[in-house]
């Protein structure tokens, strides 16, 4: 089987389209780094390393600090694709920073995305 590019695509090259899809739409910076602190455990350090190592996606989400649990809960359709059903387990991770930046995008309140009790 062959990897998908996306793999070997460096996350800096993606977030400044995380961060244009939330402002977009009237959200922030910040809330997009909150979800990706959340989601890896990256701190703001960590995540400015990321991005200026242009690590891939592959590397970023194998070095993160602490995968949240938590984004077990995160369901639903992203990019045509049900995210829960998606086989391949760093595709599912990529697929899971997606979706909570989509949901953040549609005006979805910090506390839902974040699946806060």
């Amino acid at each position: 089987m062959t990897q998908h590019r996306i793999f070997t695509t460096s996350f800096a090259s993606v977030y400044p389209a995380y961060v244009a899809k939330a402002e977009r739409k009237g959200r922030s910076k910040e809330e997009v780094d909150q979800i990706i602190f959340w989601l890896t455990g990256y701190d703001a350090a960590g995540l400015r390393a990321v991005l200026d190592d242009k690590t891939d996606f592959a590397t970023f989400f194998a070095k993160a600090p602490s995968m949240n649990p938590a984004r077990e809960l995160v369901k639903g359709v992203v990019c045509r694709v049900r995210v829960e059903e998606v086989e391949h387990p760093l595709m599912r991770e990529i697929r899971y920073l997606d979706k909570l930046v989509d949901e953040l995008a549609r005006g979805k309140a910090m506390e839902k995305i974040l699946r806060t009790p």
